[in-house]
C-alpha cells in the first residue's frame, strides 16, 4: 500500500461551490481505476476549525502501478491544467484497518502528521503508532484507517475516514465529498508486512 496526498491551498474568498461541482461531476471517474484502493475527494473550507480553503484528496494505491498511471496519466494532469503542479506528499503503507462503519459512507476524514523524533527509535515509533491505529479502528464510527510513514522525512501519516464527525480526534479535519473504492478489499487487513 502506498498513501499519496496533495493539497492545493485555495484564496480565502474562493467559492468552494466550484470544487464541489468538480468532484460531483469528475469523482465517479475513478470509481474503476486499477490499483486505486481508495481516493477520498476532501476539502476543507476556512472557518471553524479550518484556516484555509482547500482541495486534499488522499490516495491509498493498493499497487504502484496504479499509482504511476494516475500520476503520468490524465487525470492528473486535468490538476495541473486546472491548479498548477501541486507537491504530491507520499508515504510507504504499514497498516489498513477497516472500523466497525466499513460498510457507511463516510462524512468526515482526520489526518494527522507526526514528526518521529530524532531520539526515538523509527521501531518503536512506529509500534506505537500501529497500537494507535489499531485503537481507532475500532472506535464506533471509524469506516477504516490507515497509517503510513515517510523515512525521508521520519513523518508518520495517521488517517481515518469516519461515519460522522469525531469528538476528540486530533489532527486536520476534511469533509469527504465522494470516496471511491475500486480495489479497497486490495488494501489487505493490519499491518502491511
Amino acid at each position: 500500500m502506498h498513501a499519496m496526498q496533495y493539497e492545493i491551498t485555495l484564496p480565502a474568498d474562493y467559492d468552494m461551490g466550484i470544487i464541489r461541482e468538480r468532484v460531483a461531476t469528475r469523482g465517479h471517474l475513478l470509481d474503476g481505476f486499477p490499483g486505486l484502493g481508495l481516493k477520498a475527494y476532501l476539502i476543507r473550507e476556512r472557518g471553524g476549525t479550518s484556516p484555509v480553503n482547500q482541495y486534499a484528496p488522499l490516495y491509498l494505491w493498493s499497487t504502484p502501478e496504479g499509482m504511476n498511471s494516475f500520476l503520468w496519466g490524465p487525470g492528473f494532469q486535468g490538476i495541473v491544467d486546472d491548479f498548477g503542479r501541486p507537491r504530491v506528499q507520499h508515504w510507504t503503507g504499514l497498516l489498513h484497518q477497516e472500523g466497525p462503519a466499513s460498510q457507511a459512507l463516510p462524512r468526515t476524514a482526520v489526518r494527522r502528521r507526526e514528526r518521529i523524533a530524532d531520539s526515538v527509535r523509527p521501531a518503536v515509533a512506529v509500534e506505537a503508532a500501529l497500537a494507535e491505529s489499531r485503537r481507532l479502528a475500532g472506535t464506533p464510527g471509524a469506516v477504516a484507517t490507515a497509517l503510513a510513514v515517510d523515512p525521508r522525512h521520519w513523518e508518520l501519516l495517521h488517517f481515518t475516514l469516519w461515519e460522522h464527525e469525531p469528538s476528540g480526534a486530533p489532527g486536520d479535519r476534511y469533509e469527504v465529498l465522494h470516496l471511491s473504492s475500486p480495489e479497497r478489499d486490495r488494501l489487505g487487513q493490519g499491518k502491511q508486512w
